[in-house]
């Protein structure tokens, strides 16, 4: 178990960097706390998977430093950080039954035979291959290959941090959400610090205590599931998490007021956004509400999604697209409507960036 501290780091696969999109990873400082259930959501090719794999030992960085409890680790191979990780596609022994598969990490390291046997039976169970024990990885398929790769992850019990890079690709889908709720039962039982990735928001929010997302290189944000969805600190986050996305669409805000094609819309606090950047407010659908025409924001209805628990309207806010909810009772809507906003959960963003603003 360990607290993991990645000061200045940043990576580049080309060996004459020198401008930031050279850098597969732009330069970063994050802690990881002992014990953390942590994820790295993102798009393919924003950095997860290098960032873990640094982590990991499989890379070194082009710059900056990787501590496990203080101790500088940056140049130290896999197996000396005392790192499991647990691929993306199984990583088992074939000829082997599940029993040794899940038995070779700890009689590797020299486990005595009864300890052995107690651990493999306990995560066996966990993951539902009691039944298997005595069969060869070969003929199972490949859910079962990949408990078995997530079963050679967790059984080690001294392991300073476990690592997942997408785990669950392979993985019926009518099992995921199950596999997912055993490792994060396995994790508060273990108190062992665990690094998901993956490019799932669902996965990412119903695993993680902490989801770090990433853009570009970039952790552009590292909260908890709800702060994430209640407060993005970039318009990427907003994007990203959520289905659909925020709202950002462009406008003038000055003070506690914004316009936005051509409408007046109150705002929560006041703010000086800086000259000569990008603004834009963000609104989730959940907070904005379609409403008849003449009550709110005035806009055009493409179309109303019946989604089965909820509506949702697709709209025009003069030539920006627009998602809200529908209310239980609101019917006949023509091709103009109104859109009611919750000014609470109105934000305000200069490039990318939300604003704090003020009282």
């Amino acid at each position: 178990m360990a607290r993991i501290e990645l000061t200045d780091l940043a990576h580049s696969y080309k060996p004459e960097a020198s401008v930031p999109a050279d850098f597969a990873l732009k330069p970063m400082t994050l802690t990881w706390r002992q014990g953390g259930a942590y994820a790295l959501l993102g798009p393919s090719g924003c950095g997860k998977t290098t960032l873990l794999n640094i982590i990991s030992g499989l890379l070194i960085p082009s710059h900056g430093r990787v501590a496990f409890d203080g101790r500088d680790v940056t140049h130290l191979s896999t197996e000396r950080r005392n790192i499991a990780q647990v691929f993306q596609f199984p990583v088992v022994y074939d000829t082997m039954t599940v029993y040794e598969n899940l038995a070779f990490p700890l009689r590797n390291r020299g486990m005595e035979g009864k300890a052995v046997d107690a651990r493999v039976r306990e995560i066996a169970g966990l993951l539902e291959l009691t039944s298997s024990l005595g069969r060869k990885a070969r003929g199972l398929t490949a859910d079962a290959k990949q408990k078995i790769s997530l079963g050679r992850g967790l059984v080690r019990p001294d392991v300073a941090a476990i690592l997942f890079d997408e785990p669950l690709t392979v993985i019926d889908p009518a099992l995921k959400w199950e596999l997912r709720s055993k490792l994060k039962a396995l994790h508060r039982q273990l108190d062992v610090t665990m690094i998901y990735v993956t490019h799932d928001q669902t996965e990412a929010l119903t695993f993680a205590d902490t989801v770090v997302v990433m853009h570009d290189g970039r952790v552009v944000q590292a909260g908890q599931p709800d702060e994430l969805f209640e407060r993005p600190a970039h318009t990427f986050v907003g994007y990203f998490i959520g289905s659909p996305g925020m709202n950002v669409v462009p406008a003038t805000v000055e003070g506690n007021r914004a316009q936005v094609a051509g409408q007046t819309i109150d705002l929560p606090l006041s703010y000086d956004p800086p000259a000569g950047q990008r603004i834009e407010i963000g609104v989730r659908p959940e907070f904005a509400t379609l409403a008849p025409a003449g009550e709110g924001l005035p806009v055009r209805v493409e179309r109303i999604d019946d989604l089965g628990r909820a509506r949702l309207a697709r709209l025009r806010l003069g030539d920006h697209a627009f998602a809200a909810g529908v209310p239980d009772g609101l019917d006949g809507i023509g091709d103009h409507a109104g859109l009611i906003l919750q000014p609470g959960h109105i934000h305000v963003y200069a490039d990318g960036q939300r604003l704090s603003g003020r009282a």
